[in-house]
């Protein structure tokens, strides 16, 4: 006797899936019952469509079992033998996926996007799809995923991300590769250097680098770089900026199996003080994702063997990975989906190290665009920057289409712009757009750095910038320095990405997304941190304290505590300082404003 259907048509939870795998064991076990090949009804049913029980979209189970099956070199014969489903069911879902044509890798390809692609396959419901998932978990294709936590700035000495980081460095046994805008960390420094002495191998792909290569030979060793390197950490640079902030420690650099014990640490701050204890930030570290560590790897690596070498008077050895880590090589895991700028360039030049862009490519504007999109009932966004056009307009189109769903917007006092500001800036892309005469220069007249906080602002979209000053200048700025945005609670994309056309287009930068029930948690605490961002200094009455001080106070304050304002309420703010100190807009203070933090009363 020979038996195939072994479900209704109906769908299925995971727990009745693994009911199969025991029934499908006895029934195997029983002489003459069944073979060892596995198929379903033609109609049985495994995905849940959003409101029946089933295997959902986006699982793990989900996300390995289409990992194996839209695999480059499966085929027919390998998911019969191995899988162990009926050549109709092999045939079946090879025939969907290669084309027309039968072939893989041929332009009529048509992989499986979703669970329910697959599940409309003739002959696929859950037995086979058990047989799937057990032989994806064999292909390790399947991940537990890792464990996610997040510090905040700022943070006293102590309990920063720098302080964790220094940590986990001294405790590596085998490799640390970091990619890194800005680091001044001294303790970090430190444990990087002993690091090297106790043999762990260290790589650091250095944005100073590119400029400290320049100075003199003689006092070159004394540069940021030229202390990495007397210590032994091998220094490289990329021709294009390299924004990323992320540490892999432990990871697969040489072996695979590493990438589900590595760490990885990413986010929005540089490793300096004011990252650590003055700055608003967030730092993710991820232990132990399989998928998260390959990824990251992977773009380490693509990086570190198109870069060029920071030397001292003795270069270290140049060493690449042993492993060698494709898209095939990264597994599915739930929830977890690294993204990065680098798909935006190739690279190429007569030495192999000069990154070119395509300018008609943003994939991580992209990504910001579709969960803007898809939000049903809040979007939260803190960032220091917002001018990146397609997401501005996504926000807008988005207030338009669903004025129900909650949009606050919370960005840096970099970003705000008087309304003759911005009218100026309409104006200038206007004039850009009318002398364009092709797609390239049309393109390239709106991806100038163009501030939207009024745009947006202007849309009925709550908009806040953190203030703490009449005149931006970095050498006062307490910055909201995050980079990260939450869709209806449950989503969130945070890393090194600003919302700018650079970024896209001039920079490498990364973003983390995460989602799903095994992120609820961090995700959650990204919620309290934007709420509590969103009411800086307005609890305490900062706004009213500040407007005090310049209506009464002998020397008015042209840098204050941090609030959270309006852009109307900044404007007002800002009118009253300039009616009360007359020289506030003199060349001497627009020039020197690191020097004028007080005006004397008009």
């Amino acid at each position: 006797m020979k038996t195939h259907r072994l479900f209704p048509r109906r769908l299925v939870s995971l727990a009745s899936l693994v009911a199969t795998t025991s029934l499908l064991a006895g029934l195997a076990a029983t002489p003459g019952c069944v073979d060892a090949d596995v198929e379903d009804g033609e109609n049985d049913s495994f995905a849940s469509d959003g409101k029946s029980d089933g295997i959902t979209e986006g699982s793990r189970e989900a996300m390995a079992v289409l990992a194996l099956v839209n695999g480059p070199t499966l085929t027919a014969t390998e998911l019969k033998n191995d899988a162990g489903v009926t050549t109709r069911v092999a045939t079946n879902i090879m025939k969907k996926r290669n084309g027309a044509d039968a072939l893989a890798g041929t332009a009529d390809d048509d992989a499986f996007d979703t669970l329910l692609e697959l599940d409309k396959v003739p002959y696929v419901g859950p037995a086979a799809f058990n047989a799937l998932l057990t032989y994806a978990k064999a292909k390790g294709l399947f991940s537990d995923g890792g464990k996610v936590e997040v510090v905040f700035s700022p943070q006293p000495a102590g309990a920063t991300h720098t302080a964790k980081i220094a940590g986990l460095i001294r405790n590596a046994q085998k490799n640390i590769d970091i990619a890194m805008y800005s680091y001044s960390d001294a303790e970090v420094g430190a444990a990087l250097a002993d690091a090297v002495r106790r043999g762990v191998k260290v790589r650091f792909l250095f944005e100073t680098a590119g400029t400290d290569k320049s100075i003199d030979p003689t006092v070159r060793a004394g540069s940021k770089s030229g202390k990495l390197e007397t210590a032994g950490v091998d220094v490289r640079y990329v021709n294009k900026i390299l924004h990323h902030k992320f540490l892999l420690i432990d990871g697969p650099r040489d072996e695979e199996a590493r990438a589900k014990t590595g760490i990885l640490v990413t986010g929005s701050a540089n490793w300096s003080f004011g990252g650590a204890q003055t700055y608003d930030e967030n730092t993710l570290f991820i232990t132990g994702s399989n998928r998260t560590n390959l990824a990251y790897q992977a773009e380490f690596n693509k990086l570190w063997e198109h870069s060029r070498d920071f030397v001292l008077a003795m270069p270290l050895p140049y060493e690449t990975s042993m492993l060698r880590i494709d898209n095939a090589r990264i597994p599915a895991e739930e929830g977890v989906e690294p993204l990065f700028t680098s798909p935006n360039y190739t690279p190429g030049g007569t030495d192999g190290a000069t990154w070119k862009v395509d300018t008609t490519s943003t994939v991580m504007a992209d990504q910001w665009v579709s969960a803007i999109a898809r939000a049903q009932r809040s979007i939260h966004i803190a960032s220091g920057h917002l001018r990146m056009r397609s997401v501005a307009e996504a926000l807008i189109a988005k207030r338009a289409a669903s004025p129900n769903v909650e949009i606050k917007v919370y960005l840096d006092q970099q970003e705000y712009i008087s309304s003759s500001g911005h009218a100026a800036q309409v104006a200038k892309v206007e004039q850009c757009l009318a002398n364009a005469t092709t797609d390239a220069a049309k393109r390239e007249c709106k991806a100038n750095e163009f501030l939207f906080s009024r745009m947006v602002n202007d849309a009925n979209i709550d908009v806040r910038i953190k203030s703490y000053a009449y005149r931006w200048d970095n050498s006062y700025a307490v910055q909201m320095h995050n980079k990260y945005m939450i869709i209806d609670g449950n989503e969130l994309y945070s890393g090194s990405y600003n919302l700018s056309m650079n970024s896209e287009q001039g920079t490498f930068e990364n973003c983390m997304h995460l989602s799903g029930a095994a992120n609820a948690g961090v995700i959650a605490k990204f919620e309290s941190n934007f709420a509590k961002l969103w009411d800086t200094g307005r609890g305490e009455g900062v706004l009213a304290t500040v407007r005090n001080q310049i209506a009464t106070a002998p020397s008015i304050p042209l840098v204050f505590t941090p609030v959270a304002l309006t852009l109307k309420e900044f404007a007002d703010l800002r009118t009253l300082i300039h009616d009360n100190c007359s020289v506030v807009d003199s060349a001497e203070y627009r020039t020197k404003a690191s020097a004028h933090r007080f005006c004397p009363r008009s």
